[in-house]
């Protein structure tokens, strides 16, 4: 199993208690490979302190800070890709980053961005 990082729409799945989107989490970790989730996919998805689904699926997750060397990579990939969302950007930046496949609800935006950086990083449906 390929290293990922995990777009919203898998951190809804996990909050919502979607069997498939757990297992595929359990899979993971058992085969020692840590998500990660840009800190801006956590803003994006967090609504309160209750949502104990969401918390417990993200602590086996690595969450990684969105900082200014980011937020510029960020911003040419959306130039390039002539799109406007951050979150999947960060999502994007993230990925080629550490070589991971994406895990999103968001195939086709994920794409075009993917396709602005030129690159073939695998996309796994949430």
């Amino acid at each position: 199993m390929n290293p990922a990082v995990y777009d919203a729409g898998a951190l809804v799945a996990a909050d919502r208690n979607e069997r498939t989107m757990w297992a595929e989490h359990r899979v993971r970790l058992e085969a020692g490979i840590v998500p990660l989730v840009p800190a801006p996919v956590v803003a994006l998805v967090s609504r309160s302190g209750r949502q104990a689904q969401l918390r417990r699926f993200l602590l086996g997750c690595d969450i990684v800070a969105f900082d200014e060397e980011d937020a510029h990579a960020a911003g040419r990939l959306l130039g390039r890709s002539k799109t406007s969302d951050v979150v999947d950007a960060a999502v994007v930046v993230l990925a080629i980053a550490h070589a991971s496949e994406i895990v999103t609800d968001d195939r086709d935006d994920i794409a075009r961005l993917l396709v602005a950086a030129r690159s073939s990083l695998p996309v796994v449906d949430a």
